[in-house]
């Protein structure tokens, strides 16, 4: 298993040890700034009133979320491993509740319609049957989906050209699905209008009109 990952008690990959939101690399801070800026505004543009959060991470966007929408109720899903259960710790507010949960492994434990805005960021490339997990937060929210993953095959041309991950021909570990914009934006129409299509470069994010 690379260095560069953080993995459950079973093997599975839960992330990367890199931490991109608080790089201090210029390149890397250009890159994000972009993708933040733009996840902000389809963030607004979404209006959540309660907002489920599939595969948080360690909490640093949902936290940030949570103190936006106080007091709507926001809740966060990831794996159990230590240093995402460290960063729950760390961020926590009176209307964010977090829950260990393995999605890929059975249904979201959630009514229909339980969340007005649901959101996937840089998780679906993880999971085994992305399509079941659109579905299930498709079920699971009324109104939205916010939903955003590395554009294929841009991202591992980067990574190749960056000197990472040669062996693997410049896949980031963990990252078992790979869309286009294109794709994506298909995988997704199945449950509603992509109202927002954008491209953070190198990224693909988009808004999701549920039932459309």
């Amino acid at each position: 298993m690379s260095p560069d990952v953080t993995v459950d008690d079973s093997g599975v990959v839960t992330g990367n040890t890199y931490d991109k939101y608080g790089s201090s690399n210029p390149v890397v801070k250009r890159l994000m700034k972009n993708f933040e800026a733009t996840l902000a505004e389809l963030f607004t543009l979404s209006a959540p009133t309660s907002l489920l959060d599939v595969g948080c991470g360690e909490g640093v966007l949902i936290h940030e979320w949570a103190q936006q929408i106080a007091p709507a109720r926001v809740v966060g899903l990831d794996l159990e491993e230590e240093s995402i259960q460290a960063g729950w710790a760390q961020r926590q507010a009176d209307n964010l509740e977090y829950k260990i949960m393995d999605v890929s492994q059975k249904g979201l434990p959630f009514a229909d319609d339980e969340f007005d805005v649901a959101t996937a960021i840089e998780v679906l490339e993880h999971v085994p049957d992305p399509a079941d997990t659109v579905a299930e937060m498709a079920r699971v929210a009324s109104k939205w989906l916010l939903v955003s993953v590395p554009r294929e095959p841009l991202w591992r041309g980067l990574n190749m050209a960056r000197g990472a991950y040669w062996k693997e021909l410049g896949n980031t570990p963990g990252h078992i699905n790979h869309w286009s914009k294109k794709s994506f934006v298909q995988l997704l129409s199945q449950h509603g209008e992509v109202t927002q299509a954008r491209s953070p470069f190198p990224w693909t994010m988009l808004l999701v009109r549920l039932g459309g």
